[in-house]
């Protein structure tokens, strides 16, 4: 196992739209061990394969207080969602920012595991945000994109800065 590159905002490569994925075998199980342990390393909650510069439909997540309900999700949909809720969310792809975004309050989705079996799972709570903002990254939307023009750019601002001293 390994740890993966993260992508950064603004990188483009983070809008990619990933590809659904046909065939579940070892290089797959490979990619979501891998995910998972750069998720639990970043610290996370969460992440897509987008974020790793692999454009699959596949997400890792862990909502758990104890971090051990890790969670596969390949070619995930969204079949139903109910209520609001407006909560803080964070994002790898985006370190050290944080701001409220309104989200479903519950979601049923409908995923393959790693086996290839049909699973569906309804969730409440943090693991349904957890849900919907890795799914968005599949599709090529990072959760910056709710807040306002102005903020967006200092946001971008700010990662861009911070690249320029790290690097």
């Amino acid at each position: 196992m390994s740890l993966l590159p993260i992508l950064r905002y603004p990188d483009l490569r983070l809008k990619t739209l990933a590809a659904p994925i046909d065939e579940i075998d070892d290089d797959i199980r490979n990619l979501a061990r891998d995910m998972a342990e750069t998720m639990y390393g970043a610290p996370g909650i969460g992440l897509a394969a987008t974020q790793v510069d692999i454009h699959k439909r596949l997400i890792v997540v862990d909502a758990s207080e104890t971090r051990d309900q890790l969670l596969v999700l390949i070619n995930p949909e969204l079949i139903e969602s109910e209520g609001s809720r407006f909560g803080e969310e964070g994002c790898l792809s985006v370190p050290g920012i944080y701001d409220k975004i309104e989200r479903a309050e519950r979601v049923v989705v409908d995923y393959l595991d790693l086996d290839g079996n049909r699973r569906r799972i309804e969730a409440g709570g943090m693991l349904s945000v957890c849900l919907q903002h890795e799914m968005e990254h599949l599709d090529g939307k990072i959760f910056v994109e709710y807040l306002s023009a102005l903020k967006q750019k200092r946001i971008r601002s700010k990662l861009l800065k911070q690249a320029r001293i790290t690097a």
